[in-house]
Formats: structure tokens, C-alpha cells, sequence
């Protein structure tokens, strides 16, 4: 029997971030709309994961929404946190597939930029190595900077998730610089052996070329697609962006066979 000769480049996983259904749902109180329901339409979808940023301030996932996540979806669950001895409590209690480190500012929109792993010094190291000793994928959300790449493999985590806003947000003229920066990072991340993910800011126009680079295996996106789901339906969004993700890696495909 013949066994097909491996792809040189790994599949591509979505994670979908229900976070700002939960904004939805609280901006009036009560239970609508659902996350959890969010979550099985998802999964319906194309999905290969739940992402839920639980924060400091609960602005938009509470603590039950992660015991419900965890309970009663089957797809894997990425807690998004902060590193406080609050949110370690929290994912070494509900243990999670997988737990993102991301850095935190209570008066911030969203998330700003990526961690300084280079200057966390041998607290973030303790505080990942009790997470990976739990059983927990731990990934590092980071800038694509050579230096924060190198920590991250020098501290033994297993994942980076590189910040894709830059890119997402440049202005003309900008975007094939910091395009170049995340496939440059991507491509540093491989080598130090580090599993590759990447999100922020993503959407329909900016996602078929972070699809495209072959180190990365996951893509981690929310906003855009809650926005969307307003005027096409959460299910219609998710398979579109299925569909692009897709669409790019075939032509990588394409284009490693050729």
C-alpha cells in the first residue's frame, strides 16, 4: 500500500471568540444572547475551537460562562487570561484545553499589543509551568518581535499566538511591512520549535494572507465575525471565514506542489 507523502505544511485551525456575545447579553442583563449557544453554532459552523477571554473586570465572559463552556461543548476551549493568581486559580480549576496569556489593561478596548515575555522575568516562567503541569497547552500572545519570540522558546511553552493588529490596522503603505514582520516571526517561531497561532483585528479582507503562511496552524478570531453575524447570521460568517482560510491554503498548496 502506498502512504500519501505528508503535506510540508500543517492544516489550519479556527478558533472562534465568543467573547462580545457575552457584551451583547450584558449591556442588558439576563441570559440573552447565549454564549454557549454561540459556541454549538460555531462548532456547526467550521469551527475547531472555542475561545473565551475571561477578564479582571468580566466585562463580557463571566466565570459561569467558562463552567458552561467547559461542561457542555466538545470542542476544545481556549481561556484567554491574564497572568494574575486569580485567573490561575480559575484555569487550574476548570483546566481547559488550552490557556492563552495575554496582557491586560483595565481601561483598555480590546487588547493593545502582545506581551513583553523578554521582560517578564522568572515570574511568567513559574506562573506557565504550573499551567503546563496541569495538563494545559499554554500559548503566549506576542508581538512578532525576534527578541519576544526567543523568550517565549527560552521559557519551554509550547505555542505562540503572534498579534496580527499591526497588520490588520496599516495604513497604505504599511501592510506588506508588518505582513513581512509576521511572516518573518512565524517563520523564527518553527525554527525554535514552537507551534504557531495568530490573531487580532482579522477579517474577510486580511485574512487570506496570514491564511497563506505556512508556520502558522491556528488563526484565533472573534470581533469581526460577532460584527458580521448582525447582518449574515454567526453561521454564514463562520463559513465564509472557513472558506477563505481554506481557499488560501490550498493555493499554498498549489504552489509548494508546483
Amino acid at each position: 500500500m502506498t502512504v500519501p507523502a505528508k503535506a510540508p505544511w500543517p492544516s489550519l485551525r479556527l478558533g472562534v471568540n465568543i467573547d462580545h456575545v457575552a457584551t451583547i447579553r450584558n449591556a442588558r442583563g439576563g441570559g440573552h444572547p447565549s454564549p454557549l449557544r454561540a459556541a454549538r453554532i460555531a462548532a456547526q459552523a467550521g469551527a475547531d475551537g472555542i475561545t473565551a477571554h475571561l477578564r479582571e473586570d468580566r466585562r463580557h465572559i463571566s466565570d459561569d460562562d467558562i463552567m458552561a463552556l467547559g461542561r457542555e461543548i466538545e470542542l476544545p476551549l481556549n481561556l484567554e487570561m491574564a497572568a494574575t493568581e486569580e485567573m490561575l486559580g480559575i484555569a487550574l480549576r476548570h483546566k481547559p484545553h488550552a490557556a492563552c496569556i495575554v496582557p491586560e489593561k483595565r481601561r483598555e478596548l480590546t487588547t493593545e499589543g502582545g506581551l513583553d515575555v523578554a521582560g517578564g522575568g522568572g515570574r511568567l516562567g513559574d506562573f506557565t509551568r504550573r499551567l503546563v503541569g496541569a495538563g494545559i497547552r499554554v500559548s503566549l500572545f506576542i508581538d512578532p518581535d525576534p527578541i519576544q519570540i526567543e523568550a517565549a522558546a527560552a521559557m519551554g511553552v509550547p505555542v505562540v499566538e503572534l498579534h496580527t493588529g499591526a497588520y490588520c490596522d496599516a495604513g497604505h503603505g504599511r501592510g506588506e511591512a508588518e505582513l513581512a514582520r509576521i511572516r518573518t516571526g512565524a517563520a523564527l517561531a518553527a525554527e525554535a520549535g514552537l507551534e504557531c497561532h495568530a490573531g487580532h483585528g482579522l477579517s474577510f479582507d486580511t485574512v487570506g494572507a496570514i491564511a497563506a503562511i505556512r508556520q502558522i496552524e491556528e488563526l484565533n478570531i472573534g470581533h469581526f465575525l460577532m460584527g458580521e453575524a448582525i447582518f449574515s447570521g454567526l453561521d454564514s460568517a463562520i463559513k465564509r471565514m472557513r472558506a477563505l482560510m481554506d481557499k488560501a491554503r490550498a493555493e499554498l498548496s498549489g504552489q509548494m506542489s508546483a
